[in-house]
């Protein structure tokens, strides 16, 4: 079993354990599609990507009192070539209020972004890993008979990454000092019966301060991102 196939197999796995015992409502994906990354002056890469997400409600919102939902989840992004694409894992959860035909929430999320090497002038700089805290708002309409059909767009700022030293560092370098960073994410879909099919578009960007750490400009990142998934709504 390649590592892909382990990671995955484990989410899905604790997924499945977690749904029965705490779960009032929620949602598991499965999604592929092509990413393209950019490191500073270096030229784009393309690249297929798979990737993993589910959601759970864990309190019902109460429209009387006007009390929230509370969900929680997590996603997984595995690229087929890691040598020019980062992996990705996050948990998340946070408030969602519904309102009408819309949802609005903001999801405190954890990210690890392990990025991936470059090799510049036939020599090798491995990045460091990246944690992040990430507090995107999210947004999501439904509309259309039954109102199955949705839209659902989500971003925020960056703040300022963790970064955790690769084992396969040879030289030690300061951490990156953050300049600026963003994600913008959009999605729509639709619902059939208890299964769902989406297409989502997302947008990732990085500008660290050209200084030490941060050599030749090499951990300024840029991704594009563009796939469609199907998944179980329950």
């Amino acid at each position: 079993m390649t590592r892909c196939q382990e990671v995955l197999t484990r989410f899905c796995l604790i997924f499945l354990a977690v749904v029965p015992a705490y779960c009032q409502r929620g949602t598991i994906g499965i999604d592929i599609g092509q990413t393209s990354d950019k490191f500073a002056a270096l030229s784009p890469v393309n690249g297929l990507e798979v990737g993993v997400d589910g959601r759970l409600v864990i309190l019902q919102a109460n429209q009387k009192s006007g009390r929230p939902a509370l969900a929680a989840g997590g996603e997984i992004r595995i690229p087929t070539d890691a040598g020019n694409h980062a992996r990705e894992y996050a948990f998340f959860g946070g408030p969602e209020f519904h309102t009408r035909n819309f949802t609005i929430g903001f999801h405190v999320q954890l990210r690890q972004i392990n990025l991936p090497t470059a090799t510049v002038d036939n020599q090798v700089f491995a990045r460091d890993r990246m944690r992040l805290l990430e507090i995107p708002l999210v947004i999501k309409y439904n509309f259309g008979p039954g109102k199955r059909a949705f839209v659902q767009a989500e971003g925020a700022p960056e703040f300022t990454p963790h970064f955790k030293r690769s084992s396969t560092s040879l030289v030690s370098l300061p951490s990156p000092n953050l300049d600026h960073g963003y994600f913008v994410r959009g999605s729509v879909g639709y619902v059939f019966g208890n299964w769902y099919a989406k297409a989502t578009y997302e947008n990732r960007y990085f500008k660290f301060v050209p200084d030490a750490g941060n050599p030749s400009n090499l951990y300024n990142w840029h991704s594009n991102l563009i796939s469609g998934g199907i998944g179980f709504a329950f």
